[in-house]
């Protein structure tokens, strides 16, 4: 029980926390975009492969950091537009289409590698995003370092959230996004572009992903290597519906999973000579399962959710 209070007493287990739900947290905002338009991207894990590879190739080649974000956002937005123009143009399934776009991402983020780095044995490595301390309150106790120390990628990930909550529920488009994907014939009725909508949200959607792998290799690591992204993007899935398609209880998930991470990782450091480190591995898996099963039976889907659309329909 005292190594219990020791971990969630110290103020780098939460900071810790943080750092790993950041690139969930654009993730997840990222699909909840995409859901809520009526579009579900399982594009996510490539595009998370797609966004680190491109942010940190970027930076190598000389276009700094914050222009290495922006190549991850386009190459987000890229794989974006191509499942949108599949799903929404073309009416495929949903489902296909997003594993065929993981595929496609993966792969091709891997060959990018190996074409333009074909003779380095290690990846190179690049000067990341630092800690940023916030001057007067980073000297706060216990919340000072939890909160105030982190990089700028993770101040905007939290930002994000405030805007997309606000752009959702506070402004016309966000009225236009959650019609579409629950009611899309009222949107055609209002004289408004339902594939449009849907194609700009899926876009956007998917460069919010983007920066989610682009924090792995310009914040979290320094380099890119193979397999970093480790099923992030489908945890994100998951959060979506543990968050109830809302931004903030996205942002509660990403925590709360970055959270159990963090703790396992330290369990593992007190008694992992104890407990196999499978074990241990394994645990914050099976708590957000458990927490999804939890929170998901209440869940409010959007109700047009993988419904492709034709002009002129009527449900």
């Amino acid at each position: 029980m005292d190594v219990l209070l020791d971990i969630f007493a110290s103020a780098n287990f939460w900071a810790a926390a943080i750092r790993i739900a950041t690139p969930l947290i654009f993730g997840v905002l990222g699909a909840l975009i995409c859901e809520r338009a009526g579009v579900l991207n399982l594009g996510i894990e490539g595009i998370f492969v797609a966004g680190a590879m491109a942010g940190w190739l970027a930076v190598y080649l000389g276009a700094g950091l914050w222009g290495g974000v922006l190549i991850a956002a386009l190459a987000g937005a890229l794989f974006g537009l191509l499942h949108a123009f599949l799903t929404v143009i073309l009416g495929l399934s949903q489902h296909v289409s997003g594993i065929g776009i993981t595929l496609l991402a993966t792969s091709a983020s891997y060959f990018t590698y190996r074409t333009t780095l074909p003779d380095v044995s290690s990846p190179p490595r690049i000067a990341p995003f630092q800690p940023i301390a916030v001057p007067g309150l980073s000297d706060l106790p216990f919340i000072g370092p939890a909160l105030f120390q982190q990089t700028l990628l993770t101040w905007l990930a939290l930002v994000l959230v405030a805007i997309v909550a606000f752009v959702l529920y506070r402004t016309p488009l966000g009225l236009a996004i959650r019609a579409v994907g629950d009611n899309p014939a009222s949107v055609e009725a209002q004289g408004l572009s339902v594939r449009g909508l849907r194609i700009g949200a899926v876009v956007m959607g998917s460069a919010l992903m983007a920066l989610g792998g682009a924090f792995l290799t310009m914040s979290a690591f320094d380099a890119f290597f193979f397999g970093m992204v480790n099923g992030r993007g489908w945890i994100c899935i998951a959060l979506v519906v543990f968050a109830s398609w809302q931004p903030g209880k996205a942002l509660l998930g990403a925590l709360l999973f970055g959270a159990f991470d963090a703790f396992q990782i330290r369990l593992q450091a007190e008694i992992g000579q104890v407990v196999p480190g499978q074990v241990f591995l394994m645990m914050p898996y099976l708590l957000s399962i458990l927490a999804l099963v939890l929170v998901a039976r209440k869940a409010d889907y959007p109700r047009a959710l993988l419904q492709p659309w034709t002009k002129g329909q009527r449900h």
